[in-house]
């Protein structure tokens, strides 16, 4: 028996000390390891989910013109008082006001289906929500969804917000008045979830969103994955169509999406104000990875701010952009204390976007709430590389002669820049800003 055990130790031995090749383990850029939830993505399988309930069963009809919201909510009641389960939209095309999901309830829209949005905002409930950085009372959103962990979205139909009217109008406010706010043109955003655990939605098209397309507050564990969001830039343009709004959230995963819209594409949020980290309602967003995505039109492929205090550990990789304003943007408030850090953008191929990297004071309705004192912001440890970018400027970073913000630890390697205006690379902006085969319009530079 010894000589059997002596002889397996000596069979294995180069297994376990000379030839076992281990499998490098993924870190976001803090060192810290990926988790295999990141890895994992499995289609959602509505006959998992519990009973299914197609809406035309309960006297919901197939008529762009009738609204029924009153008809439809009462499937999603009678699901939940009923142990939960599936609300099906078959094809056609279902005018709706705002609709909650409840605990144990799903949405799947099937092929040619669609629930279309009310363009009247009288048919969306006036209540206490999250928008723009704050807890106050405003619009739902077409479909929203609150404390419902295992919430999901799928299907390969449509959620789309009729936004034209809401565009409209907000242009012409803005016309006469300037100054308005987003806020102050009355319109609902096309998705909202929050305080959700285990969300995923895939498959969809979200369209023509009145206000931001998506937005998620307060979820933990929360995947995005082959996702169509568009809002069109002409020949009215969707103001603030953000695609995706990331709100104080842990453990995001946005995969194999397509993002094309009249703002922001994926836009980090958290807060804003001289007190905001004080504010439990607000905080960080950590462990956001954004891969495999396609971008057609946006003002930011990934966009920090405005509304941000703390982000960590994001990742922007695998993707490619066609036409953006900017590849990466951080949004510096100086009225807002924040912090952006631990962040790795790579594997790019970007084609007619104006900038590569953009960083500026965000000034729009600045407001230190009777305060005097600026608030410095920080942006630190970023890596760029394995990037193609085929556009106007590579390094758009305003310096004041009071700085109201900071950036340390930047690192670009691997870069192919071809630009049309100068170059105009201010290393003395960054504190330890390091470059490793990087060219310019053909140009290595250092």
């Amino acid at each position: 028996m010894k000589h059997k055990i002596l002889f397996l130790a000596i069979v294995l031995m180069p297994l376990t000390l000379f030839g076992a090749k281990k499998t490098k383990k993924e870190v976001f850029p803090d060192g810290t390891p990926i988790s295999d939830w990141f890895r994992t993505v499995e289609e959602t399988d509505i006959n998992k989910l519990g009973k299914h309930y197609l809406i035309t069963d309960y006297d919901v009809i197939n008529d762009s013109n009738v609204m029924q919201t009153e008809k439809l909510q009462n499937v999603i009641d009678h699901a939940s008082e009923s142990g939960g389960g599936v609300i099906i939209i078959p094809e056609g095309t279902f005018l709706s006001g705002s609709l909650f999901f409840k605990p144990g309830t799903h949405l799947h829209i099937k092929e040619g289906g669609k629930i279309k949005g009310s363009d009247d905002i009288s048919d969306f409930k006036l209540h206490d929500t999250r928008i723009e950085g704050q807890s106050i009372k405003y619009f739902a959103a077409l479909i929203n969804a609150d404390g419902v962990d295992g919430f999901t979205i799928s299907g390969k139909g449509a959620i789309d917000g009729n936004g034209l009217r809401y565009w409209k109008a907000f242009w012409l406010r803005r016309g006469f008045n300037p100054q308005c706010t987003n806020l102050d043109e009355m319109r609902p955003r096309l998705l909202f979830v929050s305080n959700s655990n285990d969300v995923q939605i895939s498959g969809v098209h979200l369209m023509n969103s009145p206000f931001w397309t998506s937005h998620y507050y307060k979820c933990e564990n929360l995947k995005i994955i082959g996702v169509t969001i568009t809002a069109p830039q002409s020949p009215v343009k969707a103001p603030s169509s953000d695609a995706i709004d990331i709100d104080v959230c842990k453990n995001v995963l946005i995969k194999d999406c397509f993002m094309s819209v009249n703002d922001d594409a994926v836009a980090l949020k958290g807060g804003k104000g001289p007190n905001s980290d004080k504010d439990p309602n607000n905080g960080m967003n950590e462990n956001i990875i954004i891969e495999d995505c396609e971008y057609g039109f946006c003002h930011g492929a990934l966009t920090l701010g405005s509304e941000s205090i703390h982000n960590r550990n994001i990742i922007l990789r695998r993707i490619k952009v066609n036409n953006a304003k900017r590849l990466l943007w951080f949004k510096m408030r100086p009225d807002t204390p924040q912090n952006y850090e631990y962040i790795l953008v790579e594997d790019i191929e970007a084609n007619n976007v104006s900038n590569f990297l953009y960083v500026r004071s965000w000034t729009q309705f600045f407001n230190l709430e009777g305060g005097d004192q600026i608030k410095m912001s920080y942006g630190s440890n970023l890596t760029m590389r394995n990037i193609k970018f085929n556009g106007d400027t590579f390094f758009n970073v305003a310096l004041k002669e009071k700085p109201d913000f900071e950036l340390k630890n930047f690192h670009f390697e691997n870069l192919d820049i071809n630009i049309t205006r100068n170059l105009n690379l201010k290393k003395e902006a960054v504190e330890n800003f390091t470059l490793k085969k990087v060219k310019v319009n053909g140009k290595t530079i250092k």
